[in-house]
């Protein structure tokens, strides 16, 4: 009788004890983590984070040398699959890390090689103008490519602050009751929106891809937070806004992105194909999670609990910064490759045929009533962005009227889904989505969002 009384009471939430050096296990690491991922710092008239810093401090010093270095990276990785397809090098074989970095399908080592060839093409400025053009291999190996290689770097070595030290458990824990209700989403998810909005949309990416293989998210959830979630940073907003010379409405500006991303947030997981996703677990770790608060535990409480019980699982930091430089390997080894190749075939089809002009038609008559300026000079803005993020801002830059690029430069970051960047992340990824759905959710996004960003911006312009 008394142990199932002392068994009730445990589970009624009775505070654990805890030492200062467990408490400080978890908050000075998480404390590092947000100082670097989630506070906003203004450096010379723009805001980025200390993440961002870095990576921009480190691309700057070496910046001549990026190209060759990543060029070098990808035909490394081609070259070491086809050897490993072709050969029985025993050496690799052995090592699960290698194997899996080098064992691939045929689909991806063609995409390896694929972009393998393209990296040199624009290198050496050889091959097809279509494929070494400064629009298409030149935008992916000289201004894409740089900033993936360093902010993957940064990101691969400081996410664990974030992850493995308790508070993501603490967090989540404290905002499960907004975050379920809105999104269908765990309270942990709101990390991943923080980090891309104060840092990168590949951050956040790479954060749901960890945390979906580490059994924290469903697999409902984490298609859900990757295709609503990892916007683009606040930083980069203002690239946008200054390249449409709509920077003096950055405030109306991002405030319209933030509202059309959330209503998108809201809707998107309610319909296909995101609704249709499986309630499950990645099969190879199943469920790690547990947010749910046990009666008469305050929120708070339980949370620091459960953040001290995580941060007292690592054993050793070494072996949290050896997983740190593996997963930095991986990246440029696995996905950027992908990146050159499908980024760079995305901007040849966007550039040089009429592929997305075509598809763009049905816009015209919807920007029409929604009375939106030149609207058939602003249609193919709508649907170029599917290709890169950046594309429909080139669009319209050279078109006259004001609320027509503003809604334009909304558009181009509340799509969140591009192919050069974000795509390729997820395809590569184990979230279950392929290429069909995240041209759906594309084009569900697309719908969603124009008529707020219209209405918003005919508001802010009248």
């Amino acid at each position: 009788m008394m142990m199932e009384q002392l068994k009730q009471t445990e589970q009624a939430g009775v505070e654990k004890k805890y030492t200062a050096k467990q408490y400080m296990k978890f908050w000075l690491p998480s404390l590092i983590g947000v100082l670097l991922f989630l506070v906003p710092i203004p450096v010379n008239g723009k805001v980025t984070i200390g993440l961002g810093i870095m990576a921009d401090a480190l691309q700057y010093a070496i910046a001549d040398y990026i190209p060759l270095f990543m060029t070098t990276v990808i035909c490394l990785s081609a070259v070491g699959s086809l050897i490993v397809k072709f050969t029985d090098l025993s050496l690799i074989k052995k090592s699960p890390f290698l194997s899996a970095l080098f064992d691939i399908s045929t689909f991806w080592l063609v995409l390896r090689c694929v972009g393998a060839l393209f990296a040199v093409f624009t290198l050496t400025q050889t091959g097809p103008e279509m494929v070494a053009s400064e629009l298409t291999g030149g935008v992916m190996l000289y201004d894409l490519i740089p900033v993936l290689m360093v902010w993957f770097l940064f990101a691969c070595l400081f996410m664990p602050l974030l992850l493995e030290f308790g508070l993501m458990d603490f967090i989540g824990t404290m905002v499960r009751k907004i975050m379920f209700p809105l999104f269908k989403l765990p309270g942990r998810s709101s990390i991943d929106a923080l980090a891309s909005w104060m840092g990168s949309g590949t951050v956040g990416v790479l954060l749901t891809t960890q945390q979906y293989e580490s059994g924290y998210y469903t697999k409902r959830e984490a298609a859900v937070v990757a295709t609503n979630f990892s916007i683009a940073s606040i930083a980069f907003s203002l690239v946008i806004a200054r390249f449409l010379n709509i920077d003096h409405m950055f405030i109306s500006f991002y405030a319209t992105v933030v509202v059309t991303g959330v209503i998108a947030a809201i809707v998107c997981p309610r319909i296909p194909p995101l609704s249709g996703k499986k309630e499950k677990y990645l099969e190879t770790v199943g469920k790690q999670i547990d947010e749910e608060v046990p009666k008469q535990v305050s929120s708070f409480q339980w949370g620091i609990e459960k953040a001290v019980e995580k941060a007292g699982q690592v054993k050793s930091y070494r072996g949290v910064a050896k997983s740190g430089v593996l997963n930095v390997i991986d990246i440029w080894f696995a996905l950027i490759p992908l990146v050159m190749a499908l980024g760079t075939f995305a901007l040849v089809i966007a550039e040089f045929t009429p592929v997305f002009d075509i598809l763009s038609y049905p816009f015209v008559p919807l920007l029409e009533l929604l009375q939106i300026p030149e609207a058939q000079a602003a249609a193919p803005a709508m649907i170029v962005g599917f290709a890169d993020m950046f594309l429909p801002a080139v669009v319209g830059s050279g078109i006259e009227s004001e609320l027509t690029r503003f809604v334009i430069g909304v558009m181009s970051l509340a799509q969140l889904i591009y192919m050069s960047e974000i795509g390729v992340l997820l395809l590569k990824s184990k979230i279950p989505i392929s290429f069909v759905e995240l041209f759906i959710i594309f084009l569900q996004r697309t719908i969603i969002t124009l008529p707020i960003a219209a209405v918003m911006a005919h508001v802010f312009f009248f």
